[in-house]
């Protein structure tokens, strides 16, 4: 009995002494977690603490009242007259209006109607207000100005070739080419001919005419000179038909 006792008494013991030094172990170590933090503050986040250390910023001013709207002030004239009556002001003014009227100017004429207007023009009736005095009537208004259109001038006229060939100042004879003469070819050439301002050939097209008498009728005609044609007193281009016949006589 006495060693049943004993050993129960001893097993109690330990028990408590083990709970004693896990509870102050278990102390230590929550106190280590505590002071870690507090020791090393540079391990924690630099975010996290200026979350904590830094007051919310304050909430902005409210927005300033609008200012008052002025009251619109209309100032109403006061009448002096209403249906032909004079009407008593309400208030004093201060200032008092001296209204004076121009006098009339003397009549112009001593025929005219008294009661007419002013500056009219005399006649056998009264004046009337609005242009019209007496069996006067105004005089219209002038007619209004026309504007003189000058015609243009075209700039080429088309002119008959037998027309123009009388404006002829300098013709120069083609040369008879010598193997159309051997192959005893004759005819007539014919162009189409632009003479300028200045009387010159301009441009030179050919209509017909036989292959060998064309270059020597064309070397000829290309030193052709005419007189400038005048159109209202300008000088004109001219569109005409030139001929150069070749002859056997020749």
């Amino acid at each position: 009995m006495f060693e049943q006792s004993f050993v129960q008494t001893g097993n109690r013991t330990r028990k408590s002494a083990s709970v004693i030094i896990s509870t102050i172990i278990q102390v230590l170590v929550i106190g280590v977690f505590i002071l870690i933090p507090l020791i090393y503050t540079e391990v924690l986040p630099k975010t996290t603490l200026t979350s904590f250390l830094t007051a919310p910023p304050p909430p902005p001013p409210p927005p300033p009242p609008p200012p008052p709207v002025a009251p619109k002030v209309v100032h109403v004239a006061p009448r002096q007259f209403d249906a032909g009556r004079l009407i008593a002001p309400k208030e004093i003014p201060k200032d008092v209006a001296m209204i004076k009227e121009d006098e009339l100017p003397p009549p112009s004429n001593a025929g005219s109607v008294i009661g007419g207007v002013p500056g009219g023009v005399p006649g056998a009736g009264s004046g009337v207000l609005g242009g019209i005095i007496g069996n006067v009537s105004a005089a219209p208004p002038p007619p209004p100005a026309v504007k003189e259109v000058k015609p243009t001038t075209p700039q080429r006229i088309r002119v008959g070739g037998n027309v123009q060939a009388a404006n002829l100042i300098k013709r120069v004879v083609p040369v008879y080419p010598p193997l159309a003469k051997q192959a005893r070819i004759s005819g007539t050439v014919r162009f189409t001919a632009i003479i300028g301002k200045d009387g010159t050939i301009q441009n030179l097209q050919l209509i017909s005419g036989h292959p060998l008498l064309v270059p020597a009728a064309t070397a000829a005609v290309k030193q052709w000179l005419y007189k400038p044609t005048l159109l209202n007193g300008e000088p004109v281009e001219v569109i005409t038909q030139i001929e150069v016949n070749f002859t056997l006589s020749q």
